[in-house]
């Protein structure tokens, strides 16, 4: 039994799009990135490193202030918080 040129093209269709299923994203869409770790990985190192996530709420000029000193501090926004509360705490 023959079949109809639409079953065919359907049949073609349908294998097109399990290729293009079974065939992932491109690398330029990050998946080719430099290995950055993800969050389950990140959350382990951090652990190991005896950090522990911490949030508050802060008013936005405050935090504009520390977005702009984190630009120049090496570790970013998470070292130079650290270090003032530390300051603050009388721990330094």
């Amino acid at each position: 039994m023959s079949m109809k040129k639409t079953d065919l093209e359907k049949a073609l269709a349908k294998k097109i799009t399990g290729r293009m299923a079974g065939a992932g994203g491109a690398s330029r869409f990050g998946s080719g990135a430099a290995s950055v770790p993800d969050r389950r990985e990140q959350r382990r190192r951090d652990a190991a490193a005896g950090l522990v996530p911490f949030a508050c709420k802060l008013p936005q000029p405050l935090v504009a202030q520390l977005a702009d000193r984190a630009a120049g501090t090496e570790g970013g926004i998470n070292v130079l918080v650290a270090q003032l509360l530390s300051q603050a705490l009388g721990r330094s």
